[in-house]
């Protein structure tokens, strides 16, 4: 029986290959894993709906973290908490996207908008997280300060060229924290893995942190182990070297 009872998944860069696919490795391990009664969970900074797929795939019935944090699932489609952002924080950052002309998408109740696609009214919904993407450095550090100013934002990225934003003390290890509370388990009997900033606090708290061979290098640093690349079946080597 495995030591730790509680696996936290990131999916993209960690779960997922280039392709956004799940490896036949990764799938079978995960499987075996949970026939040896470890709970598997996502903790993924994506919104429900473009997570749950993965979850029906895999067979994963119980909780599940989206939004970095920002809601937690009991089971999906039944959820247990949510946390959100103050319309008034969305609406400067809103207008940060027009100052900079930056690619912005943000994450409300009702679902994804991005630049593309920005149908919203803002003081008419709920909003989760906001994130920017900008591959100039210059243009990302000057988002970041105006992003400081507003206040009470958890700043974190998915990838070195973006920045994500979540209520302030909100984060995957909030999330995952919570999913031990519904469980009766505690963070020392939880193995996480991810790759990016945003998985950097779960990391940090878990009994076992563990990043990608294609995690950025402040995640590696703050890990306990790094296994090997989300094209290389990391999640299956966690798994089968570290777990079972």
């Amino acid at each position: 029986m495995s030591r730790y009872a509680l696996l936290a998944l990131d999916m993209d860069g960690t779960l997922l290959d280039d392709e956004q696919r799940v490896s036949d490795e990764n799938r079978e391990a995960i499987q075996e894993a949970q026939r040896a009664g470890v709970t598997v969970i996502l903790s993924t900074g994506r919104g429900f709906v473009n997570a749950v797929p993965y979850a029906d795939e895999l067979g994963l019935t119980g909780p599940m973290v989206t939004v970095n944090g920002g809601e937690v699932w009991k089971t999906p489609h039944d959820l247990h908490v949510r946390h959100l952002l103050e319309r008034n924080q969305v609406q400067r950052m809103y207008e940060i996207t027009r100052k900079y002309d930056t690619w912005f998408w943000a994450y409300s109740t009702k679902g994804i908008y991005n630049r593309d696609k920005w149908t919203a009214v803002i003081e008419e919904e709920d909003w989760l997280k906001f994130g920017y993407y900008n591959e100039d450095d210059d243009i990302r550090g000057k988002i970041l300060d105006e992003l400081h100013t507003i206040g009470g934002l958890e700043l974190t990225n998915s990838s070195p060229y973006n920045i994500e934003i979540n209520p302030l003390g909100i984060h995957k290890a909030t999330g995952v924290q919570t999913v031990c509370d519904l469980l009766g388990l505690n963070m020392s009997q939880v193995v996480s893995v991810g790759d990016s900033l945003n998985d950097l606090a779960v990391i940090q708290q878990s009994g076992l942190g563990a990043a990608m061979g294609n995690a950025q290098d402040r995640v590696k640093e703050a890990a306990n182990i790094v296994v090997a690349t989300n094209n290389e079946h990391g999640v299956a080597e966690l798994i089968r070297k570290y777990i079972l």
